[in-house]
């Protein structure tokens, strides 16, 4: 059961910097003083019973046409690539909880919470603090070196929960910020793209191989050629992980191969593929590439890998390979990017008991109100100048504050993210038994959930029958000896009533198939 909650401005962010909020709105004849007031005390209610059921009473409705088309002509200017992959029939005109209306009209079951963006789905009603802040005049830009109050509160707020300390816990939190020990998640970096947020961890890892700047000090571990170990795909190279956009992590999954064969005949770095959940394979390349000339540099990795069939990495296989990369001197980098807002607590790395030196968050915590990442580290690996590590444009206070609503929430209902998730997972298990003919298993975890079948036709085949019923699903089948998968991840205001309808279309859509020849 979804549990809502009432805040205002002033119980988000505390009283005494709303009063100068109040003020300010008043000098600049924004707003009186006693209108500022009103804005800033007003409860907003995040998530009421009226705006549920009218998002429920649309759920019969998933797959018919509730408006006219919407005919602009208008196809933009994007790049080839962009156009033969764009569906525009299935764009937003519109949105209300897990549906968007598409322009065909349609309405749309945003079963891939628009592509990780949306954990609270469209309009969230909680967001009108968004609203309010901008009413009173509260910004949004501003420079690293003036990072607003709203931006270092969520700091605060991210250390608190990816720490596990209690909001009561001042004593503990401050310990925890000022601690320098290893593996103390205790430094946070603000954003813009969950590619720059990897990117600044990999290079706070190269940082110890190479000066990042002329004048920086040297390096711990000058000579040595750093190795970095990504998850590797089943035919040995590194497609399975994805890390990003940026040169280096493309590398890291085998694009660019030409640019990638002369930094490794250099002596640049070396990237190695290891094995999805097999940890001798671990141990051995770790021992190879940690001896002589060769320096383990970093693990990268998620832990459902949705770019490669949503595998789940074992929890047992992390813990020991966290082990290993701990004693040799090797930062660990969990990239939550895609996973991180769709489990109890927020991260799922919590709920495997690992100890990463960095974490990587983002999509999910704002919501897909703003473009805003994270990457979350230690004292020790702070080794960067911010020009070094940073980008300009990532203090935005609007989007801390979409975060903090976010997370909120989250924190609120984090007993119906865990029940939904587990819901979800054990309907798609019990209705794909019944088919033993298509389906291998079903892998991923929770609300992020793949269905794995025999071949590329079925995978596809079923994935065109939920299309062609406003049902955000994709196949993956692209990836090097990847299962031929077909990909869901619920938004965590997902209902029963919500998830029992795309259980039975999927169950039906099994069911024509198997009355069909080609599958």
């Amino acid at each position: 059961m979804i549990k809502t909650l009432k805040l205002s401005l002033v119980d988000l962010l505390g009283r005494e910097y709303m009063e100068g909020v109040i003020e300010a709105a008043s000098i600049f004849s924004l707003k009186d003083k006693s209108a500022a007031s009103k804005i800033a005390n007003e409860k907003v209610e995040f998530y009421p019973e009226s705006f549920s059921n009218k998002v429920e009473s649309f759920i019969e409705k998933i797959g018919l046409e509730l408006i006219p088309p919407v005919k602009t002509g208008q196809e933009g200017a994007c790049t080839s690539s962009f156009k033969k992959a764009s569906n525009l029939n299935a764009s937003p005109v519109s949105g209300l909880g897990y549906l968007r209306l598409g322009e065909d009209g349609k309405v749309y079951l945003a079963a891939k919470s628009e592509h990780y963006h949306a954990p609270l789905g469209h309009s969230f009603p909680g967001y009108k603090l968004l609203d309010n802040a901008r009413s009173l005049g509260i910004t949004n830009a501003t420079h690293n070196n003036t990072r607003g109050y709203i931006t270092r509160l969520l700091e605060a707020e991210l250390i608190r929960t990816i720490n596990g300390l209690a909001l009561s816990d001042k004593e503990g939190l401050c310990n925890v910020i000022s601690s320098e020990a290893p593996h103390v998640l205790n430094r946070v970096i603000n954003l813009e793209t969950g590619s720059l947020a990897v990117e600044a961890g990999v290079k706070m890892m190269l940082a110890k191989f190479y000066k990042a700047e002329k004048t920086s000090k040297e390096p711990e571990y000058t000579g040595k050629v750093p190795v970095f170990f990504v998850m590797g795909d089943k035919e040995g190279g590194r497609m399975a992980n994805y890390h990003g956009t940026t040169v280096i992590t493309q590398m890291m999954r085998d694009l660019w191969p030409e640019i990638y064969a002369k930094v490794s005949s250099a002596g640049i770095m070396e990237i190695c593929p290891v094995a999805i959940n097999d940890l001798e394979d671990f141990k051995n390349k770790f021992a190879k590439y940690n001896q002589g000339k060769y320096k383990a540099a970093g693990f990268l990795h998620e832990i459902i890998i949705m770019n490669y069939g949503g595998m789940r990495l074992k929890e047992e296989y992390l813990k020991q390979a966290y082990e290993i990369c701990h004693a040799g001197d090797t930062p660990v980098l969990v990239d939550e990017i895609q996973s991180c807002m769709w489990y109890p607590g927020m991260y799922l790395f919590r709920l495997y008991g690992l100890n990463p030196d960095f974490v990587a968050v983002g999509k999910g915590f704002p919501g897909g109100q703003y473009a805003a990442s994270r990457i979350i580290t230690t004292a020790g690996m702070d080794n960067l100048s911010q020009f070094g590590a940073l980008v300009t444009n990532g203090q935005e206070e609007l989007a801390s504050l979409a975060y903090l609503i976010t997370m909120a929430f989250a924190q609120e209902n984090s007993a119906h993210i865990g029940e939904i998730g587990k819901y979800y997972e054990n309907k798609v298990k019990e209705t794909v038994k019944e088919f033993p003919a298509f389906v291998d298993c079903v892998e991923g975890q929770e609300l992020l959930i793949s269905i794995y079948f025999k071949t590329e036709v079925q995978a596809i085949r079923f994935t065109e029958l939920l299309n062609a019923q406003c049902i955000d699903i994709s196949a993956h089948t692209y990836k090097a000896k990847c299962p031929p998968a077909a990909l869901t991840k619920l938004p965590i205001i997902a209902s029963k009533k919500m998830t029992d309808f795309l259980i039975a279309k999927m169950r039906a859509a099994l069911i024509k198939m198997n009355g069909e020849k080609k599958c």
